[in-house]
């Protein structure tokens, strides 16, 4: 690796953070801590190194302190990990202070995590952002001996929403009729296009959605996993999407490849979808009250953005909110979000979160029929468990207190139920 080549690609990120207009983003750091930052493709984690990266600068760091590399770079892409060392000896040439080391996408590089120690041990600050969730293994976190924090970045959250489109909101603004129109638009179209930062910049969003999905999340599932079938795996994660909602097995996912004319095995179907929650594609829900087997043989499969769900999708918004739901709830309770189907007792509820003591039931609009069905679902685990105390039924657009058998319900519209569960 040419030393001259590694001062320029520095100078020359350089320029290009000084020029970055970055929407604010809510994440925190500790000073004295280095960080892995994960997650999708696409989701801003690049974006909130630069705010990082502009606040050290506003508190007087020097431009010579800041080493910012994207291993995802052409000139950078054969690079070995017994060539990373000339990039500390390139960045201790340009300062005596203090460096601050900014590591794009570095799990690339076989070994990373070896050479990512050693710098925290050397008490150089480090942060690293990547794109699959085998960062976050075992053996990972292993070899990084507790030197890093690790977070786990998603598109969008709705109030980053709001704010990257210019609404300034407080708890007040549902009830102020100008916020509100606001608030109600930007909730449906981040509903229908999730939230990917740079989907505000496009006229289509559709089209950008599209174009990324095929060629950056699926090419890369392809590519990291050398899958010999992208033809099965494309199909697999298309029936999917169809089965948003419901619990499913691996074997019938399978099943239903097969049955377009493509084979794929039930273990390459697992192995597959396991691919595709390790891209931050998708993630699952598990029933809370079954066995373990059934647990991890039959889960809920969401994705981990509306926009790319809906390009499965033919108006069919019902799936948009119970997907939306999931999400925001995933994003800020993670593992400890599920639902609760028992034949034992008939409860067929969308989603408990036990930590919380929430249990929610989602319904595009209640009518006569629906209503029923999802309040007698909810009373009906109240009267069967006392884990739960709050009990939501999330709609659309309506809004209002049911209180049935000395339960209260709340009925709660998207908007909502998106700034309250926001974390």
């Amino acid at each position: 690796m040419d030393s001259e080549l590694l001062k320029y690609l520095i100078y020359s990120q350089h320029e290009v953070i000084q020029n970055e207009v970055l929407v604010p983003r809510s994440v925190e750091f500790e000073p004295n801590d280095n960080y892995v930052l994960v997650g999708m493709r696409r989701a801003g984690k690049t974006s909130i190194l630069y705010q990082l990266i502009q606040k050290l600068i506003e508190k007087g760091v020097d431009w010579e302190q800041i080493v910012f590399l994207n291993f995802e770079d052409e000139r950078l892409i054969n690079i070995k990990l017994e060539e990373l060392d000339k990039i500390t000896l390139v960045a201790q040439s340009l300062t005596k202070k203090p460096i601050y080391y900014f590591f794009d996408e570095i799990q690339n590089i076989d070994g990373w995590e070896h050479f990512a120690r050693r710098l925290a041990d050397q008490k150089q600050h480090v942060f690293i952002t990547g794109s699959n969730s085998k960062m976050l293994s075992t053996d990972i976190i292993a070899s990084l001996g507790g030197r890093y924090m690790m977070k786990r970045i998603t598109p969008y959250d709705f109030k980053e929403y709001l704010l990257a489109n210019d609404v300034k909101y407080d708890k007040n603004s549902i009830y102020i009729p100008s916020k509100l129109t606001k608030i109600l638009k930007y909730s449906d179209q981040y509903l229908h296009f999730g939230g990917l930062p740079e989907t505000l910049l496009q006229n289509n969003p559709r089209d950008y959605l599209n174009n990324i999905y095929q060629n950056i999340y699926l090419g890369d599932i392809i590519k990291r996993n050398q899958i010999r079938n992208p033809k099965a795996l494309s199909l697999l994660i298309n029936k999917v999407a169809q089965v948003i909602m419901h619990e499913v097995s691996y074997n019938t996912l399978s099943k239903n490849v097969k049955a377009t004319g493509v084979s794929i095995s039930t273990p390459a179907t697992i192995d597959y979808l396991e691919f595709a929650k390790e891209a931050f594609l998708l993630f699952d829900v598990k029933n809370y009250v079954a066995k373990f087997s059934q647990k991890e043989s039959t889960p809920k499969f969401y994705f981990c953005d509306n926009g790319i769900l809906n390009l499965f999708l033919f108006k069919k918004d019902t799936v948009l909110l119970e997907n939306l739901v999931a999400v925001t709830l995933y994003n800020r309770f993670e593992k400890d979000v599920y639902y609760f189907h028992s034949k034992k007792t008939k409860i067929d509820l969308d989603f408990v979160v036990p930590s919380a003591e929430l249990a929610i039931q989602v319904a595009w609009q209640l009518d006569d029929f629906s209503r029923e069905r999802e309040v007698q679902s909810l009373i009906k685990l109240a009267q069967n468990s006392d884990e739960f105390t709050k009990f939501i039924i999330v709609t659309k657009d309506q809004n209002e207190k049911i209180i049935r058998d000395n339960l209260e319900i709340e009925v709660m519209p998207l908007h909502k139920f998106l700034l309250t569960y926001t974390k």
